[in-house]
């Protein structure tokens, strides 16, 4: 496969008219073919993912943080040029920039305009290194993520994605990158009936959180859902607390479990019937064909977005040191059910949304 970015090239806004001491031009290069794939339909011939940038040549070796930053709002300034960006290709690369710190990261990330993601009910432990940064899932590095969206068992979920690495293992570690419109599409394709049985039923899924951490990189229950939780509370008010939290984060479910639903053992339809496990194959396949693998460099920012595009990680050898990977999530203005006292309802239901 031969990967072209002239039309990218082009479409990229010069930035002329502003500060050249503040501000600086990108351009659109190409990467392995391991790294960057043409997408598939839904999306248009010659799409690419990731879409990676840098600064021009005559501006790599004299460029500042302030001068990136300034720059990327300036281009969001246009329009929002990079937030369309991130529509069309789901996934977008930075490199060469100066950024090399956790606050660094948390500049450069905010300068897109997008607002902080308020996380309740986390399940990996993710302590704040600087304002909206956290590591990435810290998972021993064995252990293999499979491709997602981030959140999705809730109806407030990130709509944007920030990664940053600041170290980066000799081998392995990778995350993958794929389209969840281009599997969407596949999967209609192979297997209609189960997507009409998916827009009608949904997915019933569950979490368990336990007072104690579960595993090394895990949340307590106090970390997931505690977070009005003060000294002096007495164990009747730190219930009622944690109980109002798990009531914002997850209302449809909430719902289901104070009408004294169960927990299924098996990936179940949003009514309990059983997912067939030929299906959940197929899924899992077509997404390893359609995945590219991001190999990092210290310094890389892979910014996701998470209705458009999957992420994972890939295991690595070495110590758990050896990746150094930190997240920052944000809001935008498409995704239903923010975090407030409104009905639940708001959610969109599946099939509405298939019909968009």
């Amino acid at each position: 496969m031969t990967t072209t970015l002239s039309c990218f090239q082009t479409a990229l806004p010069k930035l002329d008219g502003l500060d050249k001491s503040s501000t600086f031009a990108f351009e659109a290069f190409v990467l392995p073919e391991s790294n960057q794939r043409e997408l598939g339909p839904p999306h248009q011939p010659g799409t690419v993912s990731p879409l990676a940038l840098r600064p021009t040549q005559q501006h790599d070796n004299t460029i500042s943080l302030d001068s990136a930053v300034q720059s990327i709002k300036a281009l969001q300034a246009q329009g929002g040029f990079l937030t369309q960006k991130l529509a069309t290709h789901g996934t977008l690369l930075f490199r060469g920039l100066p950024i090399r710190t956790a606050h660094d990261f948390s500049k450069f990330a905010h300068a897109f305009g997008y607002k902080a993601h308020e996380i309740i009910g986390i399940v990996v432990n993710r302590p704040e290194l600087a304002p909206n940064v956290a590591p990435a899932n810290e998972a021993p590095p064995t252990t293999l993520i499979g491709s997602h969206n981030e959140s999705p068992q809730v109806p407030h979920a990130p709509e944007y994605i920030f990664f940053y690495c600041q170290k980066a293992p000799e081998v392995g570690g990778e995350t993958p990158i794929s389209s969840s419109l281009e599997l969407f599409y596949r999967v209609q394709q192979e297997l209609p009936d189960f997507i009409t049985e998916l827009a009608e039923k949904g997915i019933l899924s569950s979490v368990t959180y336990k007072v104690e951490k579960q595993h090394s990189a895990g949340s307590t229950l106090r970390q997931a859902f505690g977070k009005e939780i003060v000294d002096g509370d007495d164990a009747a008010t730190k219930r009622a607390k944690i109980e109002a939290q798990i009531a914002r984060y997850c209302r449809a479910y909430y719902k289901l479990l104070m009408a004294g639903g169960k927990a299924p053992r098996v990936q179940t339809f949003g009514d309990g019937t059983p997912v067939p496990g030929d299906v959940l194959k197929r899924v899992a396949e077509i997404t390893d064909e359609i995945k590219v693998l991001h190999k990092w460099q210290e310094g890389d920012v892979l910014v996701y977005d998470n209705v458009i595009a999957q992420h994972g990680r890939q295991p690595w050898g070495g110590e758990q040191s050896d990746r150094l990977v930190l997240a920052s999530l944000f809001d935008g203005d498409r995704l239903p059910g923010a975090y407030s006292d409104a009905d639940w309802a708001q959610v969109v239901p599946a099939r509405e949304a298939l019909a968009v």
